[in-house]
């Protein structure tokens, strides 16, 4: 299989991974083929990447973070969560979702399970969803990396699961943002700006009043949007001041933002995501931070379709933990425009003339 923009897809081709909706459910599973009014549908629904079989790279399987029953139990549970809370106004020293603490420790143990699982702590986000699912996605894909970056960390158990929580709870708060606001295409008015950074205490209000969660992992809803220079909001706290757990959270929140299509912008690829938190470095992140993230993160996940300096289409095969930005990759079309009579591969570690020139 490889990954394809949507705009390159033909009618006929066939979908190799499934599209998710809002609460994991499946809208077309794998198999399904592609009708030019599927296609269209798609796109109106905000998908801009879709994997399909395709015979030049058969037996390509990108490594998925989580299991696939993970991921379901997960998007179930936090899609329930956040649409119970959308039309819940936060009253402050009462609990209104009293099972908070018990069923997101449970999502994060799962998620946790198939994480020390892998035979490395090196991941890539493969799962497309519709557009309308951001919110509940973006917060398993957060408690995802975040995981990851503990375990890189040698965080204890304690400490792993007051991150995740954390991590999974992050943006609460959004659920009490008018949706016009969350979805507005366009520039946010001073008012409407106002109303959007709210969401941060908000968050915090909804989760320290369950006394079955950490303080601290109320304190990644609270202290996401802090920037190591003392720029963010709401406090503007800065440096260590932001709690480790907060900065780790904020950059896995920044990080697969970029990464995700939104309403008013393209989604980035991750070497463009890795190259903006790079550029952040002690300015809105901790460099260390950053560096433990990166070495963590396929830049070019398995599946992805590249094209090469030499004008050559390529599919990555596999990545190397060592050189992130080199990996093996299976050429499916020659520089003339023509299909190689028969599939290879080159390991760019080896051809050191050779590189990556932009992602199709």
């Amino acid at each position: 299989m490889r990954k394809v923009h949507i705009n390159s897809v033909k009618p006929g081709e066939k979908l190799a991974r499934p599209i998710h909706q809002e609460n994991g459910n499946i809208l077309l599973g794998v198999g399904v083929e592609l009708s030019q009014r599927f296609i269209d549908r798609l796109a109106g629904l905000g998908i801009d990447m879709l994997f399909i079989d395709d015979p030049l790279t058969e037996g390509l399987e990108p490594t998925t973070a989580i299991r696939d029953a993970t991921q379901k139990s997960a998007s179930d549970t936090i899609y329930k969560t956040m649409t119970s809370l959308m039309d819940q106004p936060v009253i402050k020293g009462r609990a209104i979702a009293p099972d908070l603490g018990r069923n997101f420790r449970k999502v994060f143990g799962d998620i946790m399970q198939d994480l020390v699982r892998r035979e490395d702590i090196m991941v890539s986000l493969t799962n497309i969803h519709v557009a309308d699912s951001y919110l509940f996605q973006h917060s398993l894909n957060v408690a995802i990396l975040a995981g990851i970056m503990g375990l890189a960390k040698g965080y204890n158990r304690n400490q792993l699961e007051e991150l995740g929580m954390g991590a999974l709870l992050f943006d609460i708060g959004m659920t009490q943002v008018p949706k016009e606001i969350v979805m507005k295409s366009g520039a946010l008015t001073d008012k409407e700006r106002l109303l959007m950074e709210k969401h941060t205490e908000d968050g915090f209000n909804l989760i320290r009043v369950n006394h079955d969660i950490s303080l601290l992992s109320a304190h990644c809803a609270l202290q996401h949007h802090e920037r190591y220079d003392g720029s963010g909001y709401p406090r503007k706290l800065k440096g260590d001041g932001i709690h480790e757990y907060a900065q780790i959270v904020a950059i896995a929140d920044v990080y697969d933002a970029l990464t995700s299509p939104r309403p008013h912008r393209k989604r980035h690829t991750p070497s463009e995501a890795i190259e903006f938190l790079f550029a952040a470095g002690n300015t809105y992140f901790n460099i260390d931070l950053i560096k433990l993230f990166c070495k963590h993160i396929s830049i070019y996940p398995v599946a992805t379709t590249v094209m090469l300096s030499t004008g050559q289409i390529a599919v990555v095969v596999r990545n190397d933990q060592l050189a992130v930005s080199r990996p093996v990759v299976r050429v499916i079309r020659e520089a003339n425009g023509s299909a190689p009579a028969e599939a290879y591969e080159i390991d760019l570690k080896n051809e050191q003339n050779l590189m990556i020139t932009k992602e199709l």
